[in-house]
């Protein structure tokens, strides 16, 4: 049995070697044929002795195992989008702010492809491919490990020895040509051909049958390697880790010293990305330093340490039927195009953006218009220009809308705001059911089992009137309604029960509050512990906490100043939703930092600047990304850039250092 298990194990290592050799290095050492006569071995080897078994075999390539559910699991390390630029200048802009954030001119850049397919998460412990996970929210994606084990350029175990546990993150393509040939192989069965590279590529990951996936030519790009400590000095030095390891890391990245080579390197590729055997819609800048990074830190949605430069969209001219005018959960009115179907970026476009009020008079819309439509960054294409010489004469001017198209209520635009907003808060349909729709959905309350459709059923019907009224939903309420079975209306239910176990911040998310995404909420949870607290701070207290600017606090602020959300959350307290956060329920080592703000800077000998941050915070202190008036300390370690220790000075900020600071903690 010794000599089955190691022949067992020689046959995976060789085969794994032929993988890389042929898929990511493009040098193969053997035919095809010796490759398939050495895989047919070991599958019989492994057929005949199932106790050496190994979910990351090379066997298993092919797929061939269903799966019904993609379960939604955390992110280990949370998926940041990135900020767009669409200029030089905004890229300049961008710069300053890095140098600023910093306070140093001394800053090196990476430039990659920005390749367009599907995000994904690979986990990997002990050198073995652990789970593979889709973006999602950037917090929770869906797991699809068993379909990303058939794509060749994805190694299930590592060439070289590494115990570390990390999460790399790439982009699954599809290649031109492989996509062509896919097309190709439809159309000559009669079917519909697939629109684009990207969503086909993206659609593939969700496939049930895994075997599917593997008959797919699809590519995995590798890069950026994440862990619980800092395990490279550089972004370039990661990516050199990372193609030793056996991970396939696009060639085309480059060290640029300065922003001008940055510029000229996305000049190069936007004239050369026609040449590339797949696409790529622009090229992602970081900082290349990671110490440089960790003190840039992030936003409450991006790094500020990168940015993605987006080529010119590909655009087309379409005519404007009409204009919708949408109400949003929070009343703000979102003005639509509806246009005559046009393909576009290989999809069907039938609507467009036309953002707010300014957006429809710059642009002097008339029904009728011939208008170029462009598909950039955003989901939802926007019209971009007019061809005001080929309208009718009697064409009719479009104007933006005065009074709410549900409730028709006078809309209202605050002063500095672009958008107009539907003040009747409570009574108001849309902005009602779209509370609700919002607070069951999957990132806030996930209540399995109520859609849209039936929210606006019970809406109508008079069961619903807040999101504090699921908790009062009976059997009997439920059962006479169409479509609704003894089964589902039993799962609806228990599915609102089990939402009582949702953790605060997910809660506050729920609530709907304008600005407060999941981030700013979990940041709220952890700062402010409870809905009581955070329901008695003023502006100044709101703003003292990392990242929550005037207009989130205003925003907060004016939730808890209505009587009817003060009733609805006391409702909810009566129900027993997790009201208070158990984020920060830990004993502080100490209160000998309380009140006093850190801002920490550089490099430090004997702890990262996590483990710094956290020894403030357990001994009562708060750390902030940027100096100000409030800021009781700068943390100083080495490389920190002249420009902070300048304003902290200006300020008349403490500068400690590490020696110190850890002194005061220790006294």
């Amino acid at each position: 049995m010794k000599e089955v298990k190691e022949q067992i194990l020689a046959l995976r290592k060789a085969l794994h070697d032929h993988n890389y050799r042929y898929y990511v290095l493009d040098e193969p050492t053997i035919s095809d044929y010796e490759f398939d006569q050495s895989l047919r071995k070991l599958a019989d080897l492994e057929k005949q002795y199932p106790e050496y078994h190994d979910p990351n075999s090379p066997t298993l390539r092919v797929g061939g195992r269903v799966t019904k559910d993609f379960p939604t699991v955390d992110h280990e390390f949370p998926m940041y989008s990135l900020d767009n630029a669409y200029s030089p200048q905004e890229l300049l802009d961008w710069e300053k702010r890095v140098q600023k954030g910093l306070g140093t001119d001394e800053v090196s850049y990476t430039c990659e492809l920005k390749y367009d397919g599907a995000s994904i998460s690979l986990t990997y412990d002990h050198g073995v491919l652990e789970r593979a996970v889709t973006r999602g929210d950037g917090t929770q994606g869906d797991e699809v490990t068993q379909n990303i084990r058939t794509i060749p350029t994805v190694p299930l175990e590592l060439r070289r020895d590494f115990k570390e546990r990390f999460a790399i993150r790439g982009e699954i393509i599809l290649p031109i040509e492989g996509f062509n040939k896919m097309n190709e192989q439809r159309i000559a069965k009669g079917e519909e051909p697939y629109r684009n590279p990207r969503n086909t590529a993206s659609g593939s990951l969700k496939l049930q049958d895994s075997s599917l996936v593997a008959a797919r030519p699809l590519q995995c790009f590798l890069y950026q390697i994440i862990a619980n400590r800092t395990l490279f000095s550089t972004q370039i030095e990661s990516l050199q880790a990372a193609h030793n390891l056996g991970f396939h890391v696009p060639e085309h990245h480059t060290l640029a010293s300065t922003i001008e080579d940055v510029i000229r390197f996305i000049t190069h590729w936007d004239k050369e990305r026609k040449n590339l055997p797949y696409e790529i819609d622009g090229v992602v800048v970081k900082v290349n330093d990671i110490a440089q990074q960790d003190e840039l830190g992030y936003t409450s949605k991006s790094p500020r340490w990168a940015i993605a430069y987006k080529f010119k969209a590909e655009s087309t001219f379409a005519t404007l039927v009409s204009v919708q005018f949408q109400v949003g959960r929070t009343g703000a009115i979102t003005p639509v195009a509806i246009l005559n179907p046009i393909v576009l970026g290989g999809t069907v476009v039938k609507r467009a953006s036309l953002h707010n009020a300014d957006q429809i008079e710059k642009l002097d819309l008339y029904y009728g218009d011939s208008v170029a439509i462009e598909k950039g960054g955003e989901i939802i294409p926007k019209i971009t220009s007019v061809e005001s010489s080929k309208r009718s004469t009697d064409a009719k001017k479009v104007h933006y809308i005065t009074h709410c198209p549900d409730c028709k209520t006078e809309l209202v635009r605050m002063a500095g705001e672009a958008d107009h907003y539907c003040p009747n808060h409570d009574g108001c349909a849309t902005q009602i059911i779209g509370r609700i729709q919002h607070f069951i959905s999957r990132k806030a309350m996930n209540v399995y089992g109520l859609g849209n459709e039936t929210i606006e059923l019970l809406y109508h019907q008079g069961l619903l009137m807040s999101y504090a009224d699921l908790y009062t939903l009976t059997y009997d309420q439920l059962i006479p309604l169409e479509r609704m079975a003894d089964k589902s209306v039993q799962n609806i239910l228990d599915a609102i029960d089990q939402s009582k176990t949702v953790p605060f911040e997910r809660v506050l998310f729920g609530l709907g509050i304008r600005y407060v995404g999941q981030t700013v909420a979990k940041k709220l949870a952890l700062s402010f512990g409870s809905i009581d607290a955070l329901a008695k701070a003023n502006l100044d207290t709101l703003t003292q906490v990392d990242e929550i600017g005037i207009r989130i606090a205003e925003s907060v602020v004016e939730f808890f100043a209505s009587l009817s959300n003060i009733q609805i959350i006391d409702r909810l307290k009566m129900y027993g939703l997790q009201l208070e956060s158990q984020l920060n329920k830990f004993e502080p080592v100490s209160n000998k930092l309380d009140g006093q703000s850190f801002v920490i800077s550089g490099v430090f000998s004997s702890h990262s600047r996590d483990e710094i941050k956290t020894l403030v915070e357990d001994h009562g202190g708060k750390v902030s990304s940027s100096l100000s008036s409030k800021t009781s300390f700068l943390l100083a370690g080495d490389n920190m850039g002249p420009k902070k220790r300048i304003k902290a000075n200006d300020l008349g900020i403490v500068i400690i250092d590490e020696t110190t600071f850890l002194s005061m903690i220790s006294a």
